[in-house]
């Protein structure tokens, strides 16, 4: 079973930068990734994803802020956060963007003074 570790979440303030990792057990060669976040008291949403041939995609509230990106001979994805608002505040998940392996712990950013 494919396992996923994220991690590099922080306390940051706005406007600083946080890069987050995600490990995967497995090989990531061939799967479409993507990146999500829950705020408290909020549903998990899609922040990025990836292809296979690294054509990327943002949801609006982080276009030109985050950047997506990936190390298939690693099993890695990386998720570059800049320009950090209060409103990025959550725990951040990878995936398997087209069939989702189980979801990992998550990792947790909050964004304060």
């Amino acid at each position: 079973q494919v396992q996923l570790v994220e991690s590099g979440g922080g306390l940051v303030q706005p406007g600083g930068p946080l890069r987050l990792s995600c490990t995967v057990s497995g090989t990531i060669f061939g799967i479409y990734m993507a990146w999500y976040r829950q705020a408290p008291g909020e549903q998990r949403e899609l922040v990025a994803r990836i292809t296979t041939g690294n054509t990327t995609n943002y949801s609006d509230s982080v276009k030109g802020r985050f950047t997506i990106s990936r190390d298939n001979v690693k099993g890695e994805g990386f998720l570059q956060m800049d320009s950090l608002k209060p409103e990025d505040t959550a725990l951040y998940y990878c995936n398997n963007y087209r069939n989702p392996w189980p979801w990992g712990q998550g990792t947790p950013v909050t964004v304060s003074q």
